[in-house]
This record gives C-alpha cells, structure tokens and sequence, in this order.
C-alpha cells in the first residue's frame, strides 16, 4: 500500500464485496446453494446469521475507506474475519474436502487478509511505538 487512497480504495471494494456476498445470501441462499449443486443446511439461520455479518464488516470496511487512519483500529477484526474464513475453508478443503463453490472466496479472503495487513501496517499500526523513558 502505497498511500491512504490505495487504502481507502481497499477498504472500499472489501465493503462491495462482504456486503453484496452477504446480502447474497442472506436474501438468495437457496438459489445460490441450487446454482451451486450444494445441499443447503437444515435451517436457513446457519446461512442467514453468517450472512447478515458479512454485511455488518462491510459497513466497518466502508468505515475504515472513509477515514483509513482514523479507523485503522478496526483493521485487526476484518484481519480476523479474512483469517477465520481461510483457516476453516482450507482446513476442510485439504482435509475432508469442501464443495466448490467455498474455494474461491478462500482464495480472495487470503488475498484481502495480505492487503488487510500490508494496509495496517503502512498507517503505523503494526508496530508498537516505544517511548523512552
């Protein structure tokens, strides 16, 4: 990251894409789940609940592109959120295996956790700062 509007920048497509894949799902699951060739869980809340979260970390994506230093403090969760998604899907995927349709997104939350952190760390945030005493 070369300067705050690549992060804004950042921030701003991280917000397009968890909110339009949240909304996604949360309004269209079972189209998706049918599209997809996936049998859908037993009870739309196990899709719906995640779904209206992702919705929740685009809003904290847009956040962070409207004002990236001020907000960098909530950097770390969407961090978490990248992360959390990567380990369970490759986990799963190089263990039991996982449908098709989880596997891009893994690939794309990687892609956006390594931006995620390059972006902290070029507003300072990564670091602790020390003081003297």
């Amino acid at each position: 990251m070369k300067n705050r509007s690549a992060i804004a920048a950042l921030f701003l497509i991280a917000a397009a894409y968890d909110g339009i894949l949240g909304l996604a799902f949360l309004v269209a699951h079972d189209a998706l789940f049918q599209w997809f060739n996936v049998t859908p869980p037993n009870h739309p809340a196990y899709v719906e609940f995640p779904a209206a979260l992702l919705i929740i970390f685009a809003l904290m994506f847009a956040a962070v592109a409207r004002d990236p230093k001020a907000n960098a403090n909530l950097i770390p969760y969407g961090m978490l959120l990248k992360l959390s998604y990567c380990t369970t899907a490759f986990w799963y995927w190089f263990r039991t295996g996982i449908p098709n349709m989880w596997k891009p997104w893994a690939f794309l939350d990687l892609v956006f956790l390594v931006l995620f952190y390059a972006a902290y760390r070029q507003l300072g945030k990564a670091v602790p700062q020390t003081q003297d005493a």
